[in-house]
């Protein structure tokens, strides 16, 4: 099995930096939200081997929140391809990843993230996996993680529409 982890930025300041968008850091809300989306994730156990994140600041900062949340040292990968990535990128990268990572972490933006959630997740079976995918997409808000489980012994193997929403978490469900 191979778990997706797909973590929205934390709330970052509105408009532009002197260095643009790509610049902009967390606000307030976002530096308390973080860190309570890895304690949320820690307790979960929805603990990345490898994290992919964008290189945007509030990107590196949300990462910087929650990786002081979880146990073990991941390998992480900053990356300028997913600045505001479409969901074919993100899922290309995720499918890129080694066979030794069974759960990827990928740090991101909208509406990438919510679309490539959207993309991998199957129709769902149950009603919980129903009233999840209700649930994203009514919204992906800043610091949402959605998580999706494939039954899948390599990354080249996750597709479309098959992913299981196991579990979506929005801060204010903290």
């Amino acid at each position: 099995m191979k778990r997706l982890l797909l973590l929205r930025h934390a709330k970052a300041i509105p408009g532009t930096t002197k260095s643009g968008d790509h610049g902009r850091p967390l606000n307030e809300r976002g530096k308390l939200d973080a860190p309570r989306m890895g304690i949320a994730m820690q307790h979960k156990r929805y603990l990345p081997d490898r994290v992919l994140c964008s290189t945007a600041k509030r990107t590196l900062e949300t990462w910087e929140h929650v990786a002081p949340e979880l146990d073990g040292k991941p390998e992480v990968t900053f990356s300028d391809e997913l600045y505001l990535a479409p969901w074919k990128i993100i899922a290309n990268m995720a499918r890129a990843q080694p066979k030794a990572a069974n759960v990827v972490l990928v740090i991101g933006h909208n509406p990438g993230l919510e679309e490539c959630a959207r993309a991998l997740a199957r129709k769902p079976r149950m009603d919980d996996e129903r009233k999840r995918l209700d649930t994203l997409n009514e919204k992906f808000p800043t610091s949402a993680l959605a998580v999706l489980d494939f039954d899948a012994e390599t990354w080249s193997e996750i597709a479309s529409g098959a992913g299981v929403l196991t579990d979506f978490i929005r801060p204010r469900s903290l």
